[in-house]
């Protein structure tokens, strides 16, 4: 259970709907508790009729008193059982929305190496399978463990005033119900623990397939597919029944031991009657009724059990990511303005996942307003430096101040707020374009949208689909060529107007005419705002203020685009090279 006392801060922060819930319950089980007592009046009257005792009269009237007694308290325990659901189910539905918003606003907190270690299925599968889990735990497994107490107090009480001897063979093999269910809990604990991590395993096979669907069409491959989530299936399925076969043992076990105690209940207590210990058949009447009553609840013990386990192997997951730290905190709590002059100073940095040095000993300082344009080869740490402006990642040595202040003393929602960024991979999301390129700036009008649309020379393209800006989008923009979706994210970067804007090889997948319409836009939009264009093209960089070329993590060459030229070097020969392309196009 140590998993489990996460929850206690929601169970406390609905508290007056569990003690309501729990008031319900125990009036509901005394209710519940007349008919036993009333079918034992019945008997009495029956027998005290028999024996001449009561008139006809006075008979009827008991009986029919009886009954209606019994009618009434079934149809009160009836009403607040419903209102013990509605109450302490609710409960569990307003803790698992609160959990849901927990661990994703965890999910947001976190950096991005966490995602490159943890596959996305797996993230969801806990934030869906496992919560539903945690749920059960906090909703039914609560409301029958309190309900089970309840009968049970008040029917042990019952029946040991009525009949302490007959209770005491009555309540015989729970005993041996209390050490069934420890021993299979423990199994079932183990169980449900490997059934959740072959549920991740099968839902990030599942979405990845989905996500790649187009290259596994492209390479015919769907066979091959099929046959690895068959025995991956085939393997989440095994460890399904092994955990269904230990779940199964429960009912039997409850069946079993309850009818035990009904055959003791009319042995012992047929021969109490026959040695006059008993009073009446009434009270063997009784009994089977309470016994029969207990029947569920003992049963629910066994589900319960099996629920709470379940439960607590889901939280443990669960537990396991909201107990990580974010790596990139939020240092400062006062707003902090950015005004867009960055510099890097002596900066390395590794990535932790690959041990791979992508920068190192890298220094230069842009001015605000300025645009610095960074070329290099593959892999030689240009996109990285985007990443550390953004503060996606912490440097390992030297520093990278903004305004003159280190990057981690700024307040890090105002630092990302200022930042437009389009990254190299160009994400969209599944909703309409319109929407796409305000997720920039929620606030933004049609006209804006459309503005930034031209700007970057999208809109022709846009208004020519048969929903125009209210187009829906595939997954991740599935729907749109390369070059479309990379310029609706320039559009989304642009339209925030934003102190500091980071462009990441965002022009690589459309034409040199567009591409010189677009820079021609961006040389507009971007006056007074801190530009960097990483790029392979020099007609992307050769405006720029500021041109560095790295390799190898290293600043090779600085410069702009005159004196590069003069000089030998990786840029100049990538001018050539791309011009004597031009050439013969």
């Amino acid at each position: 259970m140590k998993e489990l006392q996460h929850l206690n801060k929601y169970f406390l922060k609905y508290k007056s709907h569990l003690i309501i819930g729990s008031i319900i319950t125990v009036v509901a089980r005394i209710f519940l508790l007349f008919t036993p007592r009333y079918v034992k009046e019945i008997f009495v009257t029956i027998e005290r009729y028999a024996d001449n005792l009561i008139t006809k009269e006075a008979f009827k009237a008991e009986l029919t008193t009886a009954i209606l007694y019994i009618i009434g308290a079934a149809v009160i325990a009836g009403i607040l059982t419903f209102f013990m659901r509605q109450t302490i189910i609710n409960v569990s539905r307003y803790i698992e929305y609160d959990l849901k918003n927990e661990i994703y606003a965890h999910y947001q907190k976190l950096s991005s190496n966490f995602y490159k270690k943890n596959r996305t299925g797996d993230l969801m599968n806990r934030i869906s399978e496992d919560v539903g889990r945690v749920r059960m735990y906090a909703g039914p497994a609560l409301m029958y463990s309190i309900n089970t107490i309840t009968l049970f107090t008040i029917v042990l009480i019952y029946m040991f005033s009525a009949a302490p001897k007959l209770a005491l063979f009555t309540i015989a093999p729970l005993p041996i119900l209390s050490v069934v269910i420890y021993r299979l809990s423990r199994k079932i604990h183990k169980r449900s623990t490997t059934v959740q991590q072959y549920l991740s395993k099968l839902s990030t096979y599942t979405q990845e397939s989905f996500s790649g669907i187009s290259v596994i069409k492209a390479y015919g491959i769907e066979p091959l597919t099929a046959v690895n989530f068959k025995q991956l299936s085939a393997t989440s399925k095994e460890k399904q029944i092994h955990l269904a076969k230990v779940q199964a043992l429960f009912f039997p076990m409850m069946i079993l031991l309850i009818g035990a105690s009904n055959l003791l209940v009319i042995y012992i207590g047929g021969m109490q009657y026959i040695n006059g210990e008993i009073e009446s058949l009434g009270t063997i009447a009784e009994f089977i009724i309470y016994v029969n009553m207990l029947t569920w609840p003992v049963a629910t013990v066994g589900w319960v059990t099996s629920i709470v386990q379940q439960a607590e192997a889901s939280q443990k997951r669960i537990n396991e990511f909201l107990k990580i730290e974010p790596e990139i905190k939020n240092m400062v709590a006062n707003p902090t303005e950015i005004t867009g002059d960055i510099a890097f100073n002596n900066v390395s940095f590794t990535y932790d996942d690959t041990n791979i040095q992508a920068l190192k000993n890298v220094s230069f300082t842009i001015k605000a307003g300025e645009t610095l344009a960074i070329l290099g080869k593959t892999g030689s740490g240009k996109s990285t430096i985007l990443d550390l402006v953004g503060r996606l990642y912490d440097v390992d040595a030297g520093s990278i101040t903004i305004n003159g202040t280190e990057i981690n003393k700024l307040n890090l929602t105002d630092l990302r707020n200022s930042i437009g960024y389009v990254p190299q991979d160009a994400f969209l999301f599944s909703d309409s374009i319109k929407n796409n390129i305000k997720f920039g700036k929620e606030d933004a009008t049609d006209a804006d949208v459309i503005k930034a649309a031209k700007n970057a020379q999208v809109h022709n393209n846009i208004i020519k689909f048969n929903n125009g800006y209210d187009t829906v989008l595939g997954e991740r923009g599935i729907t749109l060529s390369g070059g479309q979706k990379q310029r609706i994210s320039i559009a989304r970067a642009i339209i925030k107007s934003p102190k500091i804007l980071l462009f990441d090889d965002c022009l690589s997948a459309v034409d040199t005419e567009t591409e010189e319409q677009i820079l021609k836009n961006l040389n507009t939009l971007s006056k007074g705002k801190t530009t960097i264009i990483v790029s392979h093209r020099v007609s992307s960089a050769k405006n720029a203020d500021k041109i560095i070329v790295l390799e190898k993590g290293q600043i090779v060459q600085q410069g702009n685009h005159d004196t590069l030229l003069a000089a030998k070097g990786y840029y100049k020969n990538l001018y050539l090279k791309q011009k004597s392309e031009t050439a013969h196009k």
